[in-house]
């Protein structure tokens, strides 16, 4: 196939996966009902056999072998386990809790939050335009705690915990799919025992409620896993830079479902916020961009991690 062709599949690809990512909050708001750690439990039941329908088809299970045949690979998948459910339960509490518009402003910073990452942890080197960006993230950040008297800790915790998440995904040579497939394995025991207790106590929403209900939750493996596929279809497809720009599909569509759709309150205080993260992000795109161009060999540092 084409070059040309290939691109032109890796951006329809791009645009499914963040699309969907942008407008999930949907699927969430309907299963509001349900207690935000159960719905995460599902996630976590339901996404094992649709990742292992997807590696069998996929014939890929030797290379899922391979991958975790060391103590070290498995502890680490373990550790961005943890890390992904901490991301995941906090993007459920937020959306059932009507602040949807701090999930998406936590979703702009992670970029920004990758770069300081890679200070830290990798010891790499700040560009004076990249420090101009991290410094208005953090006036941002600032602002809406001293008018608000406290941290945004939803949209604080989203971007760190995705960052380390990313982090930690960087140093294990596993596939998208497969890690997934690992990292929800290995949180399935704990999911399907919290459950169970739930189903005995006779609160679990499983099919008790309704089968509406009931159809929803089993949808959460295809909800947490089929934008998973596409990224991974975008991504051998197109240049990094693309991925890292396409990305800011998902918290635009999300601030706008906040704002527009679920009419959670946008003041002046989060306009200014808003305005400090997105002038910051132009600069970083621009940078990224700049950089590309004068290496197209290097990969950029916005790009997500999944």
């Amino acid at each position: 196939m084409p070059a040309f062709q290939e691109q032109k599949i890796g951006v329809l690809y791009a645009l499914a996966a963040f699309g969907f990512w942008g407008i999930v909050p949907v699927y969430f708001k309907a299963v509001q009902h349900v207690a935000p750690f159960e719905i995460l439990c599902h996630r976590v039941v339901w996404s094992v056999p649709f990742t292992a329908l997807l590696i069998t088809l996929g014939r890929d299970w030797g290379a899922l072998v391979r991958a975790v045949s060391t103590r070290r690979v498995l502890g680490t998948l373990f550790l961005s386990a943890i890390l992904v459910a901490t991301n995941w339960f906090i993007f459920i509490y937020a959306i059932i809790t009507d602040r949807l518009l701090q999930a998406s402003l936590g979703y702009f910073i992670n970029p920004l939050v990758n770069v300081l990452l890679g200070i830290v942890f990798l010891k790499e080197r700040l560009r004076p335009w990249q420090v101009l960006a991290v410094f208005l993230a953090a006036a941002g950040t600032f602002n809406l705690t001293v008018n608000y008297g406290m941290l945004p800790w939803i949209s604080l915790t989203l971007a760190f915990s995705f960052g380390f998440y990313g982090l930690l995904r960087k140093t294990v040579p596993v596939e998208s799919v497969n890690g997934l497939f690992i990292e929800t394995s290995l949180l399935f025991p704990f999911a399907v025992v919290y459950l169970l207790y739930r189903a005995v106590k006779g609160v679990g929403a499983f099919g008790v409620i309704d089968w509406h209900t009931t159809t929803l939750l089993l949808l959460a493996g295809l909800v947490t896993s089929l934008p998973l596929v596409w990224f991974t279809s975008a991504a051998r497809r197109l240049q990094y830079t693309t991925i890292g720009i396409v990305q800011y599909l998902g918290p635009s569509l999300q601030f706008l479902l906040a704002v527009l759709y679920y009419h959670e309150p946008f003041t002046s205080v989060y306009l200014i916020t808003f305005a400090f993260i997105w002038a910051g992000l132009v600069i970083f795109i621009a940078d990224s961009l700049f950089l590309q161009r004068r290496n197209p060999t290097r990969r950029s540092r916005n790009q997500i991690e999944y």
